[in-house]
């Protein structure tokens, strides 16, 4: 499964230092790439969970506020377990969240054409109808009315 964001999106915006920390599990002083993509797939899947009722996935268009999310949610993930969580890790991460449950509930979108006419595009349908010659009549039911 590919990701929103891939390692130097992460490192962009958190720095290298940043992502090493949070992903070195072996000691080793090096970026642990299978944790660093695990991650961001993770952080992906977690994206789609809130964007399937309202978009065909995976989309065909991805929107550079995407690659943000999903690396504020991988590097919320992978800093809490590796213990070194900080409050701003945390409020991005939460931001992240309030925002795609926005998205979800159609009060933000993701800034694709299909936003816009989701409303929009709504077939122009009319309603007819016909009936055939009346069945029941005064003069046929007799004296039963």
């Amino acid at each position: 499964m590919s990701s929103y964001a891939v390692q130097a999106d992460l490192e962009q915006r958190f720095g290298i230092d940043a992502v090493l920390t949070a992903s070195d599990r072996n000691g080793k002083g090096e970026i642990n790439v299978p944790i660093v993509n695990l991650a961001l797939v993770d952080a992906t899947a977690e994206i789609d969970s809130y964007l399937t009722e309202r978009y065909d996935l995976p989309l065909t268009t991805v929107p550079t506020i995407l690659a943000r999310v999903c690396c504020d949610i991988a590097m919320y993930r992978m800093s809490a377990d590796a213990g070194t969580l900080t409050e701003e890790k945390r409020t991005r991460f939460e931001d992240a969240i309030k925002w795609l449950t926005a998205v979800s509930k159609s009060v933000a979108g993701l800034g694709l054409a299909s936003d816009d006419s989701v409303a929009l595009d709504l077939p122009q349908t009319s309603v007819e109808m016909a009936s055939g010659q009346r069945l029941f009549t005064r003069a046929k039911l007799g004296g039963l009315l």
